[in-house]
């Protein structure tokens, strides 16, 4: 009996072992299958490759116009690095942009393998690569070896072999590699395109010795000439609106083509433009059929939605997400003719807009890193000091819409040592003042005062310093964290000290050398109001002697419409704002836009609204900071925004403002937030997250699920959970 028990027990055992060994074979397997593997990089660096090649595109009348600030450059010689502990060996093909060393073990693997053996057990592997052309990446597939967020990258030699041929380390820590969407071999870091797809022209007419190609609306790409033949030039006079593409002499940008005879009969120009119209001049000798274009874009999901009672405001949604469309390209850009850069300051408004329309978190890490650049640091993003501080009021929006601590974790060294910078162009009162070189930009307004010590600047550097304190939490930098906490509430408390008007109860705009100037304006008040710096007895002072006075220097440009508009709604104004943005953008429908411009004053008539610098057509008639009404319709209509990190909390606070009724939905990290609303019953169902909805009532509200709870007079909460539909019936105020 007890030999029969034994073996008994030995084949139990037995069976656990073969099951445990299954297990972990299929976890293996099913963890290769689930890692793909993926080009990787030096972090940033292929922002900074990327950035560099978009920006120099930009022309003005066949002359490259190149950004105005510092140009960084990839790492030239990176090392990659990764652990492995795997189950059996392993064949591993190698594909590398560059010439590499390769180590296995600490021992070298000679010449340029295209695939190595790796065997089962334990193993460190790391690849050195050059490249001085592009940027130095790999990607490695195996069955269980791959490249992917795992492996650790270092810009300094950090591995050497030693007179023993053994394998040596020392140095700085090393970073988490760079990665994207890079996921085969042949999909290399340096081929990286913009998608296209043809797009065929409206109307064309015969306008002198040429033709006028009408494409319907604002739009991007390259010109097709079909059916060509001949030997001689054709001129391609490109405009975002008629008059331009008309005036040979002074539109904005331009081609002009040879041609040898030899040609396919189908050219597409390699050279990317903004146009609606074009103008073809060709020579008596060249003959072509038709111009079409192929339009080039960043394939993005539509996943934030808005639809309401009121068919302009429809529209004005629908031309604002096509402009930022336009504009989200291999980075958010300002304007897609003029200037086709990376603006610190546009991008900051570029990725709100995002978070309500695409939630598109990798282009916002992009722009992040494009604008930053490396070590050291010489000069403010795009030597404007303003645009520095925006760049850190940036991450962390972007830690609070998505969650993700990684991008702070792995670039909060660069965080750091540009806010040192910040802090070291302090005057002596610990203000930010511009110094030689400094760019303070603020807004394109005649009038403006921007020397001396300019309150809105001081708010910026406050609310700068608060996002450095929450990073260097994440990062676990306790000392920073407390370091940054007293800097930014002390600068708050000097800010209110001297520039807050104690008798007028509004904050003046500018200080200097010590005498305060009898100045005020709107920035530093409507920024205050968001930024939740004022007290509701403030809040309301500014509201009626600043935003809604008209003797207060007026905003013209939708660039700083975007923020006032914001400080009315985040105070509940939302009738009036509604009245504001039909006249405003609904202006610029009127005059015929199709995508939203970089400025708009409803005092000019004709061809004046083309007019800027000091050009007839300078301005850009499609430009990123057009687009705001997709964030003020999601967040403060809709009512939908985080209170925790990543939508983990949230609150919905619809309001109609004047509308019968509304519709949409507010992207989030792992799904949307759906609302309906009319003045007697809201519709909401969200995909994660907890949310607290709140709702305006003459009397207590009724609900399909969930329980209402009493906030105040008139005011009710239910608190939303995912993947439940919730109907409310209530009686609007």
């Amino acid at each position: 009996m007890k030999h029969q028990f034994l073996i008994f027990r030995t084949l139990i055992t037995l069976f656990i072992l073969v099951i445990l060994f299954s297990f972990n074979n299929l976890n293996a397997q099913t963890q290769s299958k689930e890692n793909k593997a993926t080009w990787i990089w030096y972090p940033g660096d292929f922002e900074i490759w990327l950035s560099n090649k978009m920006q120099v595109r930009r022309t003005e009348r066949e002359a490259v116009f190149p950004p105005l600030w510092q140009y960084y450059s990839p790492y030239a010689l990176v090392t990659f690095q990764t652990e492995v502990d795997i189950p059996e060996a392993d064949e591993v093909k190698i594909f590398t942009e560059g010439p590499f060393q390769l180590l296995l073990d600490g021992v070298q693997i000679y010449g340029q393998p295209k695939s190595l053996k790796i065997p089962a057990g334990k193993h460190k592997i790391s690849f050195k690569v050059y490249n001085q052309e592009v940027l130095p990446a790999i990607y490695i597939a195996g069955k269980y070896v791959k490249s992917d967020a795992s492996w650790i990258v270092t810009n300094e030699d950090k591995l050497w072999i030693d007179e023993n041929g053994k394998a040596q380390q020392s140095g700085t820590p090393w970073v988490p590699v760079g990665s994207w969407n890079f996921d085969a071999p042949e999909n290399k870091p340096s081929g990286f395109k913009l998608t296209t797809t043809p797009w065929f022209a409206k109307k064309t007419e015969k306008i002198g010795a040429g033709k006028l190609v009408d494409f319907g609306k604002e739009t991007f790409g390259y010109i097709k000439i079909h059916g060509l033949k001949g030997k001689g030039k054709i001129a391609l006079y490109y405009g975002e609106s008629r008059e331009e593409a008309l005036d040979t002499a002074k539109c904005e940008t331009l081609d002009h083509l040879s041609f040898d005879g030899k040609q396919a009969e189908t050219y597409t120009h390699n050279g990317s433009k903004a146009f609606r119209y074009v103008q073809v001049v060709a020579d008596p000798s060249v003959q072509y059929d038709s111009i079409s274009m192929d339009y080039e874009y960043l394939p993005l999901e539509y996943r934030g939605a808005f639809k309401s009672s009121d068919q302009e405001l429809n529209k004005i949604w629908d031309v604002s997400a096509y402009t930022m469309h336009l504009t989200s390209r291999e980075f958010f850009i300002d304007g897609i003719k003029r200037d086709r850069w990376v603006w610190s300051g546009d991008a900051y408004q570029s990725y709100l807009m995002n978070y309500y329309l695409f939630f598109d978190s990798a282009s916002v890490e992009r722009t992040l890193l494009a604008l930053r650049g490396k070590e050291p640091v010489t000069a403010h993003i795009n030597i404007i000091m303003d645009y520095s501080l925006y760049w850190f009021v940036g991450v962390y929006d972007y830690y609070l819409h998505t969650g993700d601590t990684k991008f702070i974790k792995t670039f909060y060294p660069r965080m750091k040592s540009l806010m040192e910078f910040c802090l070291e162009r302090r005057n002596k009162n610990g203000f930010l003042e511009p110094l030689e070189g400094d760019w303070v930009f603020i807004d394109w307004a005649n009038g403006l005062p921007k020397t001396g010590e300019v309150s809105f600047e001081q708010m910026l550097l406050a609310r700068s310093l608060e996002a450095m304190a929450v990073s260097a939490k994440i990062a676990g930098q306790n000392e920073d964290q407390k370091q940054y906490e007293k800097l930014a509430a002390d600068l708050k408390t000097k800010l209110f000290d001297v520039f807050w008007d104690k008798k007028e109860n509004v904050m003046k705009h500018q200080r200097i050398d010590g005498k305060m100037q009898d100045i005020v304006t709107r920035y530093a008040n409507m920024f205050g109001i968001f930024f939740n710096y004022f007290t509701e007895e403030q809040k309301q002072s500014i509201k009626n002697k600043v935003l809604l006075n008209d003797n207060i220097l007026q905003i013209t440009t939708p660039y700083m419409r975007f923020y006032e508009l914001e400080a009315l709604c985040a105070m509940g104004e939302q009738d009036y704002v509604l009245k504001e943005m039909k006249d405003y953008w609904g202006g610029m429908l009127k005059e015929g836009a199709t995508s939203f411009w970089e400025e708009y004053n409803p005092n000019k008539k004709g061809a004046a609204h083309l007019e800027m610098y000091g050009r007839p057509y300078g301005k850009s008639l499609c430009h990123a900071w057009g687009s705001s009404p997709i964030y003020l319709l999601g967040k403060y209509y809709l009512g939908v925004k985080p209170t925790a990190p990543g939508y983990a909390q949230y609150e919905i606070k619809p309001n109609l403002g004047g509308l019968q009724w509304m519709e949409g939905k507010v992207p989030t990290p792992k799904g949307e937030v759906s609302l309906f609303i009319s003045k007697s019953e809201i519709k909401v169902k969200a995909a994660e997250g907890e949310g607290k909805l709140i709702i305006e009532s003459k009397s207590k509200p009724k609900t399909n699920s969930g329980t209402i709870v009493v906030l105040g007079k008139n005011k009710y909460q239910l608190t939303v959970k995912p993947n439940v539909s919730y109907q409310i019936s209530y009686k609007a105020i």
